[in-house]
């Protein structure tokens, strides 16, 4: 996907980007290949394929939620920034947290926010699991969002502790969501969430398939969730 065509196709969504937030996602590939010689941020660095895959893949969340409704975001395990940075671009309005426990990672993030200028973008270097115990960062958050981190069970436990009651976590997948729904069913029900919406679309070009799901707080989570790091993913809530 060249720029021209990314541009067309957001335009074709709704979401029209400025000279500037065009250069701003320039400026972001151009920092991404950069970097990625010096550590591994990301596999894809192809320049249509960082523009298909990583950047209209993270902004398709918009397609099926509306961030004008929303203020604070955290995006759990966002490793080179996606999916909020590229909707922090196209929705500057929005206060973004990012979660990642490696600190070469939120090196390359602080870098990033300094370089194409973005404000009220907040990194930090922890644990999800740790994250989401802390007082100041727990049910605070009007959307939680993660791409592809973890089956959504495991997910779920990581994301819902830190969503507000009434707002929103937005899980994107790949394919098979619908089994990985299934075995969360129960974990997001625990965790205080409803399912709201499976949204499943084709990503361009390649016809992959994605999968975006909106699950809302619907009350608080029980204290003892999110329990000790590492113990989601070996003991997943069934």
């Amino acid at each position: 996907m060249d720029t021209l065509n990314f541009a067309k196709g957001l335009e074709e969504k709704g979401i029209s980007l400025s000279s500037r937030q065009l250069e701003q996602f320039e400026q972001y590939f151009q920092l991404l290949v950069e970097w990625n010689e010096k550590m591994n941020l990301t596999a894809i660095t192809e320049k249509n394929d960082v523009y298909l895959k990583h950047f209209y893949d993270s902004i398709s969340a918009a397609f099926y939620f509306d961030f004008n409704k929303v203020n604070s975001v955290c995006d759990v395990g966002a490793g080179a920034g996606f999916p909020s940075i590229p909707i922090k671009i196209c929705f500057p309005h929005l206060e973004i947290s990012i979660v990642d426990s490696l600190q070469k990672r939120i090196g390359f993030l602080n870098h990033l926010a300094r370089e194409l200028s973005l404000e009220n973008v907040s990194f930090y270097h922890d644990r999800a699991e740790t994250f989401g115990q802390k007082q100041d960062n727990r049910e605070s958050y009007d959307l939680v969002m993660a791409r592809a981190v973890a089956r959504l069970s495991v997910l779920s436990e990581l994301c819902l502790p830190l969503v507000k009651e009434n707002g929103v976590f937005l899980a994107m997948k790949a394919a098979s969501v619908q089994d990985e729904l299934k075995d969360a069913e129960k974990a997001i029900t625990i965790l205080g969430g409803t399912i709201e919406q499976v949204n499943h679309f084709l990503l361009p070009i390649e016809e992959s398939e994605r999968n975006i799901l909106v699950i809302k707080k619907a009350k608080k989570t029980p204290k003892k969730y999110p329990r000790k790091p590492g113990t989601p993913n070996r003991t997943p809530i069934t």
